[in-house]
C-alpha cells in the first residue's frame, strides 16, 4: 500500500491519472480489507488477501514499466516516505498524551467509592471517636512493632497495600500502618480504615493539611510547587512544547503528597526504622524481616535498579552542570522508591531532609533534573543507600507485559509503576488479577460502585 501510494504521487505528476485512479481504487480495497478484519478482530485470511494483492501488485508492476524519471521517483519516495514517517511519530505523541490523560483520571467507580465513604465519616460521629481513639494508641509509637507508610488519595488503592501486607504477614497484630491522605480524601480514608477488619494491625490516618510546620518558610519544594511557573510547566497544554516528554508533565509531581517521603522522620519523631511502600504495590511475602536487616549505618534500604544502563545517574541528572559533575559519579547506580526500609535514627544524624532542601534550592530552575522525586531522592541518599536483594522488590508492572513469571512469583512486592495501573482500564490484564485479589469485594460500597 506504501508502494502504491508512492506511485499515485508519481503518476499524477506526470499527468497518468488513470494509472493514479486505478491505483487509488486498489488501495481502497486493501483499506476496507484491513477495517473488516479489525473489526472482526481475525486475521485476513488468504483467500480474501489474494485477489487484492494480486491486483495491486499488477498496477505496481504497471507503474514502474513507465519508465518513469529514476530521480525523480527516488525524490518522490522520500517525501512520501518522510510524511508518513511525520504522521507515524504525530500519532505515537498523541497516543502517549492520551495515555497519560486517561492515566492521571480518577475513574468514576472510584470517585463513587470516595463521596459515599465521606458521607459516612461526615453523618457517623462514632466513627470520628473511634479515630481520635486510634491516633491516641501507644501503637503508633512503639518501636517494638513494625511500622509501615503510605502517603496516598486512593482509597482502594492503599486498603490494597495495606491488606497484601496484613495477609501475607506471619503476626498481623504486630502491624502499625501510617497513612497520611490529603483533605478531600480524609474522611472517606478514615471511613474505610476504620470500618473494615484489618486483623488486629493499628492503621492511623493522618491529613496532610494539618502539617502545619510544612510550609514555605521550611520547605523548598512547597514554595516550588506553587510556583507560576511550574503549574504552568505541569498543568499547561501537552502540545505548547513537543520537546517536553508527556510524562515530564504528569501533574502529580505538583501533589505535596508525592513529596511527603522526605519528611518521614518529621511525622514520626518518636520511630527509629519504618517500611515506605507506594499506593501501587502488592506485597506478596512478609515484610517484617525487613526490620532486621543490617544496612550497615546506611539510611535507605533499596533495590538497585542498574542492570539496564538506563538507570544510571547520568540518566537522571544533568551532568554538564559543574555542580553535578563534581560531586556524584555519573556510573552510579540507581535505585527504586516504592519499597523501602528507612533507619530515621540514621536519617536524622545524616540530616537527609536538609541535604533534600540543598537540592531543591539548587534545582529551582529545573536545570539539574526535571522529573518525579527519584533524582532529588538519588542526591540526598547518596553514598547512604543499601543494595537489597532484587526479589525484595520487582517493578514494572504498570508498563512492562512481558516480566517473568517465576521473578513476578518470587518477589515480596510487585509495583505497578507506569501509567497502566491495576485500578484503570488500560491496566494490563495479566497483572491485575494480582491486584484485585486483595480488594475486600463483600463491602457494600465496593459492590455499589465499582461492580456497577
Amino acid at each position: 500500500m506504501t508502494l502504491a501510494k508512492a506511485y499515485v504521487i508519481i503518476a499524477k505528476e506526470h499527468n497518468n491519472l488513470y494509472l493514479a485512479w486505478e491505483l487509488s481504487k486498489r488501495i481502497r480495497s486493501c483499506q476496507l480489507l484491513l477495517s473488516k478484519a479489525a473489526m472482526r478482530g481475525e486475521p485476513i485470511t488468504a483467500e480474501e488477501a489474494e485477489p487484492v494483492i494480486s491486483s495491486l501488485s499488477y498496477l505496481i508492476f504497471k507503474a514502474q514499466g513507465s519508465h518513469y524519471d529514476i530521480a525523480t521517483t527516488i525524490m518522490t519516495m522520500k517525501s512520501h516516505i518522510q510524511a508518513l514517517e511525520e504522521r507515524a511519530n504525530a500519532a505515537t505523541v498523541q497516543s502517549t498524551v492520551f495515555g497519560q490523560l486517561v492515566a492521571e483520571a480518577l475513574p468514576k467507580s472510584l470517585h463513587c467509592l470516595k463521596l459515599k465513604l465521606t458521607v459516612d465519616w461526615l453523618s457517623k460521629l462514632p466513627l470520628q471517636a473511634l479515630a481520635e481513639e486510634n491516633m491516641n494508641s501507644p501503637r503508633v509509637v512503639d518501636n517494638n512493632l513494625y511500622h509501615f507508610c503510605i502517603f496516598s488519595d486512593n482509597v482502594l488503592a492503599t486498603s490494597v497495600v495495606v491488606n497484601s501486607t496484613i495477609s501475607n504477614a506471619d503476626h498481623s497484630k504486630q502491624l502499625v500502618f501510617h497513612i497520611v491522605t490529603n483533605g478531600v480524601s480524609f474522611g472517606a480514608m478514615q471511613a474505610w480504615f476504620l470500618t473494615n477488619d484489618f486483623r488486629g494491625a493499628t492503621v492511623e490516618v493522618q491529613n496532610i493539611e494539618e502539617f502545619s510546620w510544612l510550609n514555605v518558610s521550611y520547605a523548598p519544594v512547597v514554595k516550588q510547587l506553587l510556583d507560576k511557573d511550574s503549574r504552568a510547566f505541569y498543568f499547561g497544554g501537552y502540545y505548547e512544547d513537543v520537546s517536553v516528554e508527556p510524562k515530564l508533565r504528569n501533574s502529580k509531581y505538583l501533589f505535596l503528597l508525592n513529596h511527603l517521603r522526605f519528611y518521614i522522620p518529621e511525622i514520626y519523631p518518636q520511630l527509629e526504622k519504618i517500611v515506605f511502600l507506594d499506593d501501587d504495590v502488592v506485597v506478596q511475602k512478609d515484610l517484617t524481616q525487613l526490620f532486621s536487616l543490617d544496612l550497615h549505618g546506611n539510611v535507605n534500604g533499596a533495590v538497585e535498579t542498574c542492570l539496564e544502563s538506563f538507570h544510571r545517574y547520568y540518566k537522571y541528572l544533568n551532568f554538564s552542570n559543574p555542580i553535578i559533575s563534581s560531586k556524584f559519579d555519573p556510573q552510579a547506580c540507581g535505585w527504586a522508591f516504592g519499597m523501602n526500609v528507612f533507619d530515621l535514627i540514621a536519617w536524622r544524624k545524616a540530616n537527609i531532609t536538609a541535604r533534600y532542601h540543598f537540592w531543591q534550592e539548587q534545582n529551582a530552575d529545573r536545570t539539574l533534573w526535571k522529573l518525579g522525586t527519584l533524582p532529588p531522592a538519588l542526591l540526598a541518599f547518596y553514598g547512604l543507600t543499601e543494595p537489597l536483594d532484587r526479589r525484595w522488590h520487582v517493578l514494572g508492572l504498570g508498563y512492562d507485559m512481558n516480566i517473568d513469571d517465576r521473578l513476578i512469583e518470587s518477589a515480596a512486592v510487585i509495583h505497578f509503576n507506569g501509567n497502566m495501573k491495576p485500578w484503570l482500564r488500560l491496566g494490563i490484564g495479566r497483572y491485575k488479577p494480582l491486584w484485585k485479589r486483595y480488594i475486600n469485594e463483600s463491602h457494600p460500597y465496593y459492590a455499589d460502585c465499582v461492580t456497577s
